[in-house]
């Protein structure tokens, strides 16, 4: 199977998904942000500074999905019917585990979205617990689930 964003002469495109059914798609994609104990004692009692890292790291998950065509260059616009970002923070990390998931009704899948929500969210939490971890690390970034569409169902294992 070749790379769908490249034509017969290899120039970037946009793939055409005009003659693609529309069926319902989901896509799950998850990473995670280590960072020093003391770190995320701060982030998990909510004493940051900025405030409730979580809670606005979520919501810029959330918007990160809806933002994904702008940012990635051959990605479609899509009709997102649902986002959520959940975050669990982990100990044994120590740290927080992100999980992300966006539907669709649609010609195409929503996994760069959930990648997207994914990865912003992570990098929110970044930026808000910068000024006491420059060391916290990102990682794992992957999909856990696409459906829906041609290709059917992926699940990672």
């Amino acid at each position: 199977m070749g790379l769908t964003h490249f034509d017969d002469h290899g120039a970037a495109h946009m793939v055409d998904v005009s003659d693609k059914a529309i069926t319902d798609r989901i896509a799950v994609a998850e990473t995670w942000i280590k960072m020093r104990p003391e770190t995320f004692e701060i982030i998990t009692e909510g004493r940051a500074k900025k405030g409730d890292v979580i809670g606005v790291a979520r919501l810029a998950g959330i918007m990160g999905a809806k933002k994904t065509s702008d940012l990635i260059p051959l990605c479609h616009p899509l009709p997102i019917s649902k986002v959520s970002v959940e975050l669990e923070p982990d100990a044994d990390l120590p740290g927080l585990r992100i999980t992300a998931t966006v539907k669709t009704t649609g010609q195409t899948g929503v996994e760069m979205e959930a990648l997207t929500a994914a990865s912003t969210c992570a990098l929110t939490v970044y930026d808000m617990a910068k000024a006491v971890d420059k060391g916290m690390e990102i990682g794992g970034l992957r999909v856990m689930l696409k459906d829906g569409g041609k290709s059917g169902r992926y699940e990672a294992t």
